[in-house]
């Protein structure tokens, strides 16, 4: 069996961020926990909420951290710490306002792109060097970049959700059963979309 394997999910504790675009790491995360019967409770030693258990063949940690997005990496670290997890099995689940709803972009080595969530991790592990399965959540097309992240999606968006959450949950389980190639082939695009670098 291979190691344990920790995976996370970004987002900001609280009913008021309940089914926002930045939460929908944490609903990734849910909706895994919900399909291989996880159950969630908070560990105050880790400023998280945390499951444990097993996905297919493989042994898991399922982690939210509960120190709001720009603090996240503390809770990872002290979860890597503990546990004693392996850079190559920390999988992190964050949303990305760069990429259209519906599309997943699975990378390793990139930078935060701007995300407090992803900087915070950084900065706490002193390494990028780390797989993250980027969740479109959607263009902003006026305003605030905060209030796109922290607003919900519209009725029509909300309808696309649930395919989106199921298709993150697969790259998951992809990523555990067969490794980190498949799953990048199974979740990127083959072609660029309009406007996107190569």
């Amino acid at each position: 069996m291979a190691a344990k394997a920790l995976i996370v999910g970004l987002g900001n504790p609280g009913k008021s961020y309940v089914g926002t675009r930045h939460n929908i790491g944490f609903a990734a995360l849910e909706k895994l926990a919900a399909k291989h019967s996880l159950a969630f409770k908070q560990v105050s030693q880790f400023k998280g909420s945390m499951a444990q258990g097993s996905v297919g063949t493989s042994s898991v940690i399922l982690l939210m951290p509960l120190t709001f997005m720009n603090l996240s990496g503390e809770s990872v670290a002290q979860v890597m710490r503990y546990f004693q997890i392996d850079l190559s099995r920390l999988l992190i689940l964050v949303d990305d306002v760069a990429i259209p709803l519906g599309q997943l972009r699975l990378r390793i080595n990139s930078g935060s792109g701007g995300h407090n969530g992803l900087k915070s991790v950084e900065e706490c592990l002193q390494t990028n060097r780390y797989p993250r399965l980027r969740i479109g959540v959607g263009d902003r097309k006026q305003g605030a970049l905060s209030e796109h992240v922290l607003g919900r999606f519209t009725p029509d968006e909300e309808k696309l959700l649930p395919g989106v959450l199921d298709r993150a949950v697969q790259a998951i389980e992809i990523w555990l059963d067969k490794g980190l190639t498949s799953a990048m082939d199974f979740a990127n695009p083959s072609t660029p979309s309009i406007g996107e670098e190569q």
